[in-house]
């Protein structure tokens, strides 16, 4: 391709990227197609020549959109949200451009040293203490990663070389195998799945503890388990403590789980995936209270801060442990600065990544700090008026503390009832949940998930709500 046809063919996809979300709220937000729909649009292989890039464009509406669940319609209510901008989207139009990979500083020092400010510039947003941050002259620093899920399972690798490292001095004769049949690591039975995959990847065993009534982990709970863990023989090494849950965006308790940590020198993670940006706005900050006594602090501005997947930043008080973890260094990897700049490398899983904190500079810069809040409180407010919406209908109910952006939700009833009103909204394609089950209790979630989303958005999801509660309760009302 030649630069002036990339000009024409960049504007002409611009363009139908403005027209693709200014009008997203008229395209049905689940498709309707069959799994191996797209095989017979397809040629059986690839061209041998050249095609014109117009041929691309004709073929998005009949090949690629009918099979695109629309996560930024604001009928679209599942999971959490995924963050998206302009700003976002034109600097990773600029990181695939400059293509290269950040491994090292020298591999391309703009690369390295833009991350180190910018996460700063967020963790002093989010009111992390300075401990974490490169800019305090300490330890302290943050890396992004691609998931959330790399986070915990990064820190855990961390914490496992740490407390290996520990138990040699106290037990020379010890070989690393006999330690780590040893170790074992705790979460809260409501933490993502990927806390317990983590555990898995990393080889050690994994403890979820059971939670009190509202759903969040207590420091009592995970002291209980220590001492029992202890006294039989295991090492405990490792806590991950949740902040805005997957099921029911629920809080464990830092502030008591922190002390306990902190005292058994067990490695202290949080995970704020999706949480973690709402801590950009002070009042929601006190849902942090003990973050000083982390080891590791992790959230993902690409759920909810206006930043294009992925940009997942982990912060580490210590990242020594997990360059131990990583540090290989092969004679063709190192350079003349290597000890005067981070090399990224030593702090993740992959060697390569991408230039990601070009999203971070860009959306910063273009919103700005009160803009940002805005958009989280406005997300916030649009719940709470949803579930207003479901308080005034008896036939429903509130299952979990409305505290951010998510509601949970359910009919009066069984389970079963439930099961077949979810199935009938998202058969119906105008709305899309997705439901939890915690102990046995099976509810719906609603999350406020775009940026487009308005009071007139949430009107119409309740409205379909109501309308499939209506057509099931009817149906099983009707005389056999």
């Amino acid at each position: 391709m030649e630069p002036d046809s990339f000009k024409d063919f960049s504007k002409a996809m611009s363009e139908y990227i403005v027209n693709y979300l200014e009008n997203i709220r008229d395209r049905r937000v689940l498709p309707t197609v069959e799994p191996g729909y797209m095989k017979p649009l397809l040629p059986d292989e690839a061209p041998q020549q050249p095609e014109q890039w117009g041929n691309i464009m004709d073929d998005l509406e009949k090949i690629i959109m009918p099979g695109v669940t629309h996560w930024h319609s604001p009928k679209f209510h599942a999971y959490f949200p995924t963050a998206q901008s302009y700003p976002s989207i034109v600097a990773d139009m600029l990181s695939g451009a400059i293509a290269c990979i950040g491994f090292t500083w020298i591999a391309s020092p703009a690369c390295t040293e833009l991350e180190v400010v910018m996460l700063d510039w967020l963790g002093k947003m989010i009111g992390l203490p300075e401990e974490f941050l490169a800019c305090s002259g300490g330890k302290g620093g943050g890396v992004i990663q691609g998931t959330a899920s790399e986070a915990t399972l990064v820190a855990l690798l961390g914490a496992k070389v740490k407390k290996i490292k520990q138990i040699k001095e106290q037990h020379p004769e010890w070989s690393d195998s006999d330690i780590v049949g040893k170790l074992i690591a705790y979460g809260s039975a409501q933490a993502h799945s990927s806390v317990e995959r983590a555990g898995l990847l990393g080889g050690v065993q994994f403890r979820l503890l059971e939670t009190d009534s509202k759903r969040q982990l207590r420091g009592e709970t995970l002291a209980d388990a220590i001492k029992e863990d202890k006294k039989n023989g295991l090492i405990p090494f490792y806590t991950v403590a949740t902040l805005g849950t997957t099921s029911s965006c629920t809080f464990d308790h830092l502030d008591e789980i922190g002390p306990i940590c902190n005292s058994e020198e067990i490695w202290l993670h949080v995970d704020a995936a999706y949480a973690g940006s709402a801590f950009i706005c002070p009042e929601y900050r006190y849902l942090m209270k003990g973050v000083e006594r982390a080891d590791s602090f992790n959230f993902n501005p690409h759920k909810w801060m206006l930043v294009n997947f992925d940009c997942s930043p982990l912060w580490l008080k210590d990242p020594t442990h997990v360059i131990n973890a990583f540090n290989v260094d092969p004679v063709y990897l190192k350079h003349d600065m290597q000890g005067s700049a981070p090399d990224y490398r030593h702090w993740q899983i992959p060697l390569g990544r991408r230039f990601r904190s070009l999203k971070l500079w860009f959306v910063l810069r273009l919103y700005g700090v009160e803009n940002l809040q805005n958009y989280i409180r406005k997300h916030v407010a649009l719940a709470h008026e949803f579930e207003s919406f479901v308080q005034t209908d008896p036939r429903f109910e509130i299952t979990e503390e409305v505290v951010l952006g998510l509601v949970c939700f359910r009919l009066k009833g069984s389970n079963e009832v439930n099961e077949a009103l979810l199935k009938r909204i998202n058969g119906a394609g105008n709305i899309h949940l997705v439901p939890s089950k915690i102990k046995d209790c099976f509810f719906l979630r609603l999350a406020i998930c775009s940026r487009y989303s308005e009071s007139k958005d949430i009107e119409y999801s309740w409205r379909e709500i109501q309308l499939r509660a209506n057509e099931l309760l009817d149906e099983q009302t009707l005389p056999k």
